[in-house]
Order: C-alpha cells, then sequence, then structure tokens
C-alpha cells in the first residue's frame, strides 16, 4: 500500500447483544491516517491465544452457534447462557475489535524521521485489534523485528514471550530458585524451558498427556510428569525434592491440580525437615493461575500446612509492576531470540473469512496444545 491510496481494511468483529446473542462477523473498516510518531502496518500474522478466545466469544455456547452471511463475510452468531449475559453487561450492544498482537509489514508511516525509519520494515505489534487486515499503531507498541524475520515469526513476539520471562521474574523477585509449570508442551510451556535451561533454573514441567511426555523428553527436558498418571503426585513430588522448586505457575485454572502441587511441595519440603511443626514447613508455596485451561471451581484441599498462596498472574499488571527500564530489556531479550529461544509454531494458518467457519472454530476452540492456531487478515490477498 503505497501512502494515502488504501484505506479500508477488513477487521473481525465481536458484538455482545442485550438480547444474549454474540455475533461475529468482518467489518470494513476506515485505516486511520498515521500521525507524526505512527505507522500503518499490513498484518500478516496474528495468533489465536487463549486470552483472545475470552474476548471473541464472551462465554457464549459454541453448541448454538450457527452461520450466516456469505464465503467472503461470513456471520456467526450464538446463545449466551443467562447468568453470563448480566456479567458482560459492559459490553451490551457493542462491537469490539479482537486481536491482542500481531506482526506484518509497515506500509505507512507518521512524519517523524522515527516512524519513516520502518517503513517498509517488519514489525511485531501489542496493542488489541490486530485480526484486521491494517493496522494503524503508535510507535510505542511496535517491535521491529531483526532483518530476515518474517510476520510469522513476529506474530507471537510479546504475550508467550513476555509471561515466560515473566514468570522466571517473578520467581527471582519472590525469593524463589526454581519453579513448576503447567500445560507444559504448550508453545510457551517449550519457550520457559529453553529460558530456563540457557538461564540455568530448574524447571518441573507438568502435562497431561503420555505424548506430551515423550515429545519434551525428547527436547531434552528432564523433569515431566503428566498429571494423568496413576504416580502422578509421588512423580511430582520427587521432581520438587531434587530441584527444590516453591514456585508454579498453572494454566489450567479448575480442578485439583493447585492443590495437588502445593501438597507436593508440602512433602518434598518435609522430606528435608529436621523438626516437626505442626504448622507445616515455614518455606513459602506459591502457585500463580494465570490461565482456565479447566473451566471447573478450583479446588483446595488444604494438607499442605499455612504457609502458602494462591493468586492470580497477568502479564499486564506484571509489567506496569516492574516499569519500563525492565520491560525494554525483556523486549530487547526477546527480539535477539525470536527464532531460537522464543520460536513458535503453528498447526494452521487461516484467513479472516476461514476463523468463522464452525468447523475451524471447533478446532482452535479446543485449546489442544501444539495446536495453535494463526490468522493471516491478508491471506489470498
Amino acid at each position: 500500500m503505497s501512502t494515502g491510496t488504501h484505506r479500508t481494511g477488513l477487521q473481525l468483529r465481536s458484538l455482545v447483544k442485550r438480547s444474549g446473542e454474540l455475533e461475529l462477523s468482518l467489518a470494513e473498516v476506515p485505516t486511520p491516517v498515521p500521525g507524526p510518531n505512527e505507522v500503518v502496518v499490513r498484518v500478516e500474522a496474528t495468533p489465536i491465544n487463549p486470552s483472545d478466545i475470552g474476548l471473541l466469544f464472551a462465554a457464549a455456547d459454541p453448541a448454538t452457534a450457527k452461520q450466516g452471511g456469505t464465503a467472503a463475510r461470513p456471520v456467526v452468531t450464538a446463545r449466551i447462557p443467562e447468568p453470563a449475559i448480566t456479567a458482560l453487561a459492559a459490553r451490551h450492544d457493542q462491537s469490539l475489535p479482537v486481536g491482542n498482537e500481531g506482526a506484518g509489514v509497515v506500509v505507512e508511516a507518521g512524519s517523524s524521521p522515527a516512524a519513516q525509519a520502518l517503513l517498509g520494515k517488519v514489525v511485531a505489534v501489542l496493542g488489541g485489534a490486530m485480526y484486521a487486515q491494517y493496522r494503524a499503531a503508535p510507535l510505542e507498541m511496535c517491535l521491529p523485528l531483526p532483518t530476515g524475520c518474517t510476520p510469522a515469526d513476529g506474530a507471537s513476539a510479546f504475550i508467550n514471550p513476555l509471561t515466560a520471562l515473566g514468570m522466571v521474574e517473578t520467581m527471582k523477585r519472590e525469593g524463589h530458585t526454581a519453579l513448576v509449570h503447567t500445560a507444559a508442551a504448550s508453545n510457551l510451556g517449550q519457550m520457559l524451558h529453553r529460558i530456563c535451561q540457557h538461564d540455568g533454573i530448574s524447571l518441573v514441567n507438568i502435562v497431561r498427556r503420555p505424548e506430551q511426555v515423550a515429545q519434551l523428553r525428547a527436547m531434552g527436558v528432564q523433569h515431566v510428569c503428566s498429571s494423568e498418571s496413576p504416580a502422578f503426585q509421588a512423580e511430582l513430588t520427587e521432581a520438587l525434592v531434587v530441584t527444590g522448586a516453591t514456585i508454579a505457575f498453572d494454566a489450567t485454572g479448575g480442578g485439583r491440580l493447585a492443590s495437588q502441587i502445593l501438597t507436593a511441595m508440602e512433602a518434598a519440603l518435609n522430606r528435608k525437615a529436621t523438626s516437626y511443626s505442626r504448622y507445616g514447613s515455614t518455606t513459602h508455596k506459591q502457585v500463580y493461575l494465570y490461565g482456565s485451561l479447566d473451566m471447573r471451581p478450583t479446588e483446595l484441599t488444604r494438607n499442605y500446612g499455612m504457609a502458602w498462596g494462591v493468586g492470580g498472574w497477568l502479564l499486564t499488571p506484571f509489567l506496569a509492576k516492574i516499569g519500563p527500564t525492565a520491560v525494554a530489556a525483556l523486549h530487547q531479550r526477546v527480539a535477539a531470540e525470536l527464532k531460537t529461544t522464543f520460536a513458535s509454531h503453528y498447526a494452521r494458518e487461516i484467513s479472516l473469512a476461514e476463523a468463522l467457519q464452525l468447523d475451524v472454530i471447533a478446532a482452535y476452540l479446543k485449546r489442544t496444545t501444539g495446536e495453535k492456531y494463526l490468522i493471516n487478515p491478508n491471506k489470498g490477498l
């Protein structure tokens, strides 16, 4: 796109109607003229992250989904359960753009030298509304990618890499020396493994299936436990005895896993205890829930003493807490190691229209580890 010649593009929108109906559609939206310190990016790669699914589907029941519109402009509708309609009151009758991050080529730039320097360059962008053919963005939301990197290389340059780095940084700041991670065969989990391997940090990886154990073992991962194994509790305890991990980041959220981790941490600490205390170990054990792969309530069985905590962990508040200087350092590391430590892999690349096909929706709503989808809003154009 040359300057000023293309002023509209398709954008995926999510609408929650007051009546309790979700509507997903593609809208033709104007592309803003960039300000002095802004650029316009032709988006060519943007991932479907769990956080994107939350905004996109807004608690709608996938079983009620129906497709209308045309092949080029599909419209998907679905019913939202009654309790969720009230909880979503702030969204009623607002058509919202979707997509937290992505990457593409700068096709138009503002007048400042810094903006002009990005013209024609591949950049990653964080800031929402990325499920669109064009995205105007301020320079501070853009990460120029190293020479030779494609938009697909940089599509997930923010959320997963910064989350993995944030987990390690949280571990250090809170006085722990090793950590536990669930859903460890995911793109994020593999990134965290590579970070810990490079930085000399012990990591205990929890997965759900035997094939995921084999996958991580083939990558050289040392401590891998399957939560579906009959010997899971004993195997996890042994890994914690070896590593001394007392902080965990749990992507599942629901069910008994957080409690099982705390129980194993306490058992591992008691192996080295020199005296008995009816209040349990005095070493603090922490589990942070950062995802909701399991939508059941979180169940806690308090058999792990009194020195423990379960809380939520989100990337954005963490970045705000550590400040811009520390965040800039994290960004620099991501850019330098984009094709190694922070490489992402995708099961399929789809267009905006394909993202609204019912069979495709059913596939990416499964949130299956290793089956991440990548949208190319300009695919076929």
